[in-house]
């Protein structure tokens, strides 16, 4: 079944090539959606794809790139939504 999440990531995600990884994450396991940089120093996006392949992209955004150092992950089903590709804004 597809859903779609949003995420937000906590901690020092910026500059350490944390949105490209989780496109190559994300295409990787089929997902659509998007990922962006936010002014308070997070990254948020939003994800479709199958439940299982998710939660395997929920499971790498709580550590991200080996750069990157993840406080916290908020992670939120809505409504489901359809996206062209994976892309980073």
């Amino acid at each position: 079944m597809r859903k779609t999440f949003y995420f937000r990531v906590i901690g020092l995600v910026q500059g350490v090539w944390f949105r490209q990884s989780a496109r190559e994450q994300a295409m990787l396991l089929d997902i659509t959606g998007w990922v962006r940089n936010l002014p308070d120093g997070s990254v948020e996006g939003r994800a479709t794809g199958d439940e299982a392949m998710l939660e395997t992209f929920r499971t790498w955004l709580n550590h991200g790139p080996v750069a990157a150092t993840v406080l916290n992950l908020e992670w939120e089903e809505t409504e489901l939504q359809r996206f062209d590709g994976f892309h980073i804004h």
